[in-house]
């Protein structure tokens, strides 16, 4: 059984922002949901770090968990659920029709699918459950029906991808990996790959063409 899974699926890992989806979500996801008033004056409070974020001075890593926590701390889980669901069906809206054809093509072939991201849980989770794919992402922690501002897991970028699937998946169990990604923050994940695609930089999308279960689904 075990030679059978290794010989007949593979796993393809996509990153979201910048990849399968163009723009930065998490950004997207804020002044979808807030006021222009609530990101100003909450805005504030974080400053200093977008300014040096923005001069390449600050990480993202290290932005993002601050960025939460001002917009999202106390914030009602049940409100901002409902719009977590509509903003999920807007993104599916707008994803790179190029990229999410190659994701159809691993689903049509029974490979594992999984969205990668260092964006955070609260939408990315009815991303991924409209797509019919996995998730490993950023969560964060809730408290009596309301965000706490905390992320519940590190900031899922990086090292931590890396971390996380390996976690999760069993990589010598699949015929080949694949790995879609487009920054910095994607190169431990695609260094975990048989085959990537570095979005903005590579020409053509790896060919599943060899896939040991295309001859039969053809």
């Amino acid at each position: 059984m075990h030679a059978t899974l290794k010989a007949h699926k593979n796993l393809a890992l996509f990153d979201f922002d910048g990849t399968l989806y163009g723009k930065d979500s998490f950004t997207g996801f804020i002044f979808y949901v807030h006021s222009k008033r609530h990101i100003a004056l909450q805005g504030l409070k974080v400053l200093p770090y977008i300014q040096s974020y923005y001069l390449g001075f600050y990480p993202a890593h290290q932005m993002r968990p601050k960025l939460f926590q001002a917009m999202f701390k106390q914030a009602e889980i049940k409100e901002i659920d409902m719009h977590a669901k509509l903003y999920a069906e807007r993104l599916i809206q707008g994803l790179n029709p190029a990229l999410y054809s190659q994701l159809k093509q691993h689903q049509n072939l029974g490979d594992d699918v999984v969205l990668v991201s260092a964006s955070i849980d609260i939408y990315l989770k009815y991303v991924c459950e409209i797509l019919s794919i996995d998730l490993i992402c950023t969560q964060v922690e809730q408290n009596q029906q309301r965000y706490t501002g905390r992320y519940l897991t590190p900031d899922c970028s990086c090292e931590q991808k890396a971390v996380r699937i390996q976690e999760k998946y069993e990589l010598d169990r699949y015929h080949a990996v694949y790995a879609y990604g487009n920054s910095v923050e994607d190169m431990q994940m695609l260094s975990l790959a048989d085959f990537t695609y570095f979005a903005g930089t590579d020409a053509q999308l790896p060919d599943l063409s060899n896939h040991p279960n295309h001859r039969q689904i053809s």
